[in-house]
């Protein structure tokens, strides 16, 4: 398992999504990846069980952008919205590899990116950005070299 950056002046904002669209034609990212795997009865009890255990960490940790602004990830409004980490939210980023542990055992692909401009921001907080990406032509992100599979 690769370690996250953090200190690269260059990475502002970190993301963990999926390489592949969804049926909305979004990544989805590596929270929703998991709680999808959870919704098909997929996780094992272990795997449950830190879902479960996390993301009830996630949720007292940091404000939800949709309870903040209930229309941030509308689709008319803000088309493909997604969250990004800021690099200072260590204690947030500290947790992800469980996560992508539990994709990696189900043969689930998530990437790393880091974008110092991933969109246009619509949410901010002192975790997180919720932006709408920019055109894929001029996107600034790019994939880690450490892919998940």
């Amino acid at each position: 398992m690769g370690s996250i950056e953090r200190d690269s002046e260059s990475v502002r904002y970190i993301r963990f999504q999926s390489p592949h669209r969804n049926s909305r034609g979004h990544f989805t990212g590596v929270f929703g990846l998991v709680n999808n795997l959870a919704r098909e009865g997929r996780l094992s009890e272990q795997q449950e069980a830190f879902r479960r255990r996390n993301n009830r960490w996630y949720d007292a940790a940091y404000p939800n952008p949709s309870t903040v602004d209930p229309d941030i990830y509308d689709d008319d409004i803000n088309p493909g919205a997604a969250a990004w980490f800021k690099p200072s939210a260590t204690h947030l980023l500290d947790r992800v590899p469980g996560y992508l542990e539990i994709l990696s055992a189900h043969g689930i692909d998530c990437r790393a990116l880091r974008s110092v401009d991933p969109g246009r921001v619509v949410y901010e907080d002192a975790a997180q950005i919720v932006v709408v990406p920019h055109a894929p032509e001029a996107a600034t992100a790019r994939e880690s070299t450490a892919d998940r599979k």
